[in-house]
């Protein structure tokens, strides 16, 4: 069963040539968890890549040059707000590839930064050049997504350009189009963004767009506010002056108080870089200086997202489509919920899809990833399939609904959840009057032998062992036939 998950399957492309062509293989129907890092761009070899920063930088100072209090709100707009680009198919976008952007808090964040404590941008003297994540550091809110979606939209002419490149070369006239882009780049002299057209592969009405892969990072970007935070010890030290030194210290020391845990030692660390700005620039340039670690350990990451993402999920689907009742359309929502979620349980417990939780030895690290695998897995049904939906009431992972009176949910767990046993009592009942269904699904992911026991003592404690809509999936690789010996 053919589902043209990713683009190589998609465009019939081999993936072979995408890899030697430096591109990602994306899903064409949802997001990956993957994000442009800048700092790559910056501390990269390839001279193209460090035009593409020194033309992000270029942006940000005449964004700074113009950062008066008074700027008109519609100028603001202009300048510092842009959509997503979705057409890459990168980010936190779950099932799709709509995401928020970069709205009005970004904008007048990054326009009081640059106005104020990021006044001296481009003319730093601690660091060996200018970051954008540096607001980031300043701002804790401004996120990787945040810093990746302003990258994206900085260097989308060059996207455009590279993909243009690999279609003319490597793709079908009929799966390609010319698009009129908006935004593609900024034209200084008008102070307006320019509209550009290019020769792109098109999906439905949409262009997308090929990102190269070393790029890309996924959990967070080089230069971040919990590692700096994190490597805050280090950064005292490095001030030469010695009575600012003492200050910080002391500073610090006010701040922590006594017998701190460590809750309160983030606080009195996240004080101090606040009173004490300077230690920012005294982080990035530690970053800059480890700044070669950054493409290894990017690279280890991207490799990792690509064969639990894409390699694992291309052998899961293989493997399922064979059983073609996994994609036959059962009578009700709740049937076809809970008749997914076994075949999925099977599939990781009987076969070796205990894999795709457990690449290279290490579990999903949060619930994301795993709603992410399924959601790509579960694909080709009629139902009408809704990820993260919120009512109100918070987030529910999956809503399959078939009409408007046919309803049920999906609740993706980790067995290591410390509030596991409160959500199964109250969470999903909640979403389901929310959802205005009385079905629902539960979906419990066991990675060891405690966290089997774990669960069996929070079902018995709450009577619902051998409750039909709880799915036990056990992922652990320490009870499966090694390949060897199956």
């Amino acid at each position: 069963m053919d589902l043209d998950l990713y683009f190589s399957e998609h465009f019939g492309v081999d993936p072979a040539i995408l890899d030697e062509y430096g591109a990602f293989d994306i899903s064409m129907v949802s997001d990956l968890p993957l994000f442009i890092d800048p700092f790559l761009l910056f501390n990269s070899d390839n001279p193209v890549y460090q035009q593409l920063h020194e033309e992000i930088l270029r942006y940000l100072r005449f964004l700074r040059d113009q950062a008066m209090p008074d700027l008109d709100k519609g100028l603001i707009n202009a300048w510092y707000r842009f959509k997503e680009v979705k057409q890459n198919w990168l980010g936190y976008t779950l099932f799709g590839n709509d995401g928020a952007g970069l709205g009005e808090k970004f904008a007048f964040d990054l326009h009081g930064a640059l106005g104020d404590i990021l006044a001296n941008f481009g003319e730093e003297t601690v660091t060996r050049g200018s970051h954008l994540e540096k607001l980031c550091l300043i701002r804790p809110g401004v996120g990787k997504d945040n810093i990746s979606d302003f990258t994206t939209n900085l260097i989308k002419a060059y996207l455009c350009e590279y993909t243009q490149t690999f279609a003319r070369e490597h793709m079908r006239d009929e799966d390609c189009q010319t698009f009129a882009v908006t935004r593609a780049w900024f034209n200084y002299e008008t102070r307006t963004w320019v509209t550009e057209r290019y020769y792109l592969p098109r999906l439905r009405q949409d262009f997308v767009l090929l990102t190269p892969v070393d790029v890309l990072t996924r959990d967070d970007t080089w230069i971040n506010y919990g590692d700096m935070i994190a490597k805050f010890s280090q950064l005292p030290d490095a001030v030469a002056n010695a009575e600012q030194r003492a200050s910080i210290n002391q500073y610090f020391k006010r701040a922590l108080g006594s017998d701190p845990d460590a809750k309160q030692r983030r606080k009195a660390t996240a004080d101090t870089i606040r009173r004490f700005p300077e230690l920012i620039d005294l982080y990035i340039r530690l970053q800059e200086d480890d700044g070669d670690r950054a493409h290894s350990v990017s690279a280890s990451k991207v490799q990792d997202t690509y064969r639990a993402l894409v390699a694992q999920i291309r052998h899961a689907l293989a493997d399922i489509a064979g059983r073609t009742e996994f994609y036959d359309k059962p009578w009700r929502s709740y049937d076809e919920c809970l008749q997914r979620a076994r075949y999925f349980k099977s599939y990781i417990e009987d076969n070796d899809g205990y894999l795709l939780f457990n690449r290279a030895g290490k579990p999903f690290s949060n619930e994301k990833e795993l709603q992410l695998a399924f959601g790509l897995v579960w694909c080709g049904t009629d139902f009408d399939i809704n990820r993260e939906v919120n009512n109100g009431r918070g987030p529910v992972d999956f809503k399959a609904s078939f009409g408007a009176g046919d309803k049920s949910l999906i609740e993706f767990k980790l067995a290591s959840n410390t509030a596991l046993k409160r959500n199964l009592e109250k969470q999903v009942e909640i979403y389901e009057a929310a959802n205005k269904t009385r079905t629902s699904v539960k979906v419990i992911v066991i990675y060891t032998a405690a966290q089997a026991a774990k669960v069996e003592r929070i079902l018995r404690d709450l009577k619902l062992v051998g409750e039909e809509s709880i799915v036990l999936i056990d992922a652990r690789d320490d009870n499966k036939p090694s390949a060897s010996k199956a």
